[in-house]
């Protein structure tokens, strides 16, 4: 069998984690119910909309969205660098994971609720982990350019 390459490894990992934890939260919390462990709250609530509640009711243009992301990064991850990848495959497994809820339930699972912020899921760690992954190294770069002037 042929070892799976690191885009891969990553996005079905970070996939799986999503799916299995929003599973669980749909088996154990009602819609508004909740359980807070301190630092943190888990809640089911529902986003039909993107980040931090924005452009709520529009399900089906982010689910367009996802599903083009997906697909492109299905088909031309290898055109990357193999060194981004991982970070590829997090941004794969995010759009992937929301995709899922938006098709099979018309909004996106959140649960992971630390009272300041909105309520988000692993789908939407994985974006931003990415985002901010990516940000470093390009800044890392601007440095080294400028260091090298």
């Amino acid at each position: 069998m042929k070892k799976l390459n690191s885009f891969w490894t990553v996005a079905l990992s970070v996939l799986l984690l999503d799916i299995l934890s929003k599973q669980a939260v749909l088996n154990y919390l009602k819609l508004g119910e909740s359980v807070d462990l301190g630092l943190l709250s888990i809640v089911h609530v529902r986003n039909t909309g993107i980040a931090f509640g924005l452009f709520q009711g529009a399900s089906w243009i982010f689910a367009l969205i996802a599903g083009t992301v997906v697909l492109y990064l299905c088909f031309c991850y290898r055109s990357f660098s193999s060194s981004e990848w991982p970070v590829l495959g997090l941004v794969m497994a995010g759009a992937a994971g929301n995709l899922i809820d938006r098709i099979f339930f018309g909004s996106v699972v959140d649960f992971i609720d630390f009272g300041f912020w909105p309520a988000f899921n692993v789908a939407d760690s994985a974006i931003t982990v990415a985002i901010i992954w990516l940000l470093v190294v390009e800044l890392r770069k601007m440095l080294r350019d400028v260091q090298n002037d």
